[in-house]
């Protein structure tokens, strides 16, 4: 099992220069979220989550306030932080037992603990018998189920979704959300979810950050306080979720978001060096 990690947010604000003028994305962000706990993000397009988890993942340094994980400031990208994104991402040329180690290539360890536990994350995402199948051969729930293994191969402390099931088809989403619940039981990780779908957001979370754009805010953090697995249908899940969807009645259209700030956000490059 991992060890889960103690994150902590400090008074983050993010800019980024558009046509040579300042753009303020991220503005005066606290948040503290404990070990093994697990916290949803939501927010209309452009209130700065992506950007927040490119901050704590390590791929800007470039803002103000702090970021902490076990009370150590975040230099860069590191093994002790995974990520999903909502594309795959897979190496098409790799079978799925090679694309999850891809994830253990530069963790410390003998070749035959890697083999182990890559072995293991095989079996935690359900994919035993898939070893040697190809991306071009996997369903899209099924390479998502490969992402989340190599982001976890390597035990970090906290796993970072950005939309993870967003290109998926809604039973196949319904099915990995109960998956992602059950393997980050199992694991005893820290877990950060962005995502759009509020529902998905209370399945999940701990607690509900809800963020307002231009510049993105915490506007406020609901708390969940629901067993798990949790019933969509039972009236006090329906009336979280509700409570969080009333947040977004005066959000404006999306067509009312500053394009160079979406457009820097969609074209920014994901891709890290572990």
């Amino acid at each position: 099992m991992a060890q889960a990690g103690t994150l902590d947010i400090r008074n983050l604000s993010k800019q980024y220069r558009v046509q040579g003028e300042p753009l303020s994305v991220l503005d005066a962000i606290s948040l503290s979220i404990e070990p093994g706990e697990f916290v949803s993000i939501v927010g209309s397009s452009g209130c700065g989550k992506s950007t927040l988890l490119r901050l704590i993942i390590g791929l800007e340094g470039d803002y103000k306030g702090e970021i902490l994980l076990d009370g150590q400031h975040v230099v860069g990208t590191s093994l002790d932080r995974g990520i999903v994104f909502q594309e795959h991402r897979l190496f098409p040329w790799l079978t799925v037992e090679q694309n999850i180690a891809v994830g253990v290539l530069n963790a410390p360890g003998s070749d035959a603990a890697k083999k182990r536990a890559v072995q293991e994350h095989i079996a935690l995402v359900g994919l035993k018998g898939f070893e040697t199948a190809y991306p071009h051969q996997l369903s899209g729930g099924m390479s998502q189920r490969v992402a989340i293994a190599r982001a976890l191969v390597n035990r970090p402390e906290v796993l970072l979704l950005d939309e993870p099931f967003g290109a998926l088809d809604a039973l196949t989403r319904g099915h990995l959300q109960q998956e992602l619940e059950r393997i980050w039981r199992t694991e005893g990780i820290t877990a950060i979810l962005v995502t759009h779908d509020v529902e998905e957001a209370v399945v999940l979370g701990d607690r509900v950050i809800v963020m307002q754009p231009r510049p993105g805010r915490i506007k406020r953090i609901v708390d969940v306080p629901l067993a798990r697995s949790r019933d969509r249908g039972a009236a006090a899940f329906m009336a979280i979720k509700d409570d969080v969807l009333s947040e977004f009645g005066g959000v404006p259209p999306l067509e009312a978001i500053n394009p160079s700030i979406v457009l820097q956000r969609d074209i920014s490059d994901w891709h890290f060096s572990r």
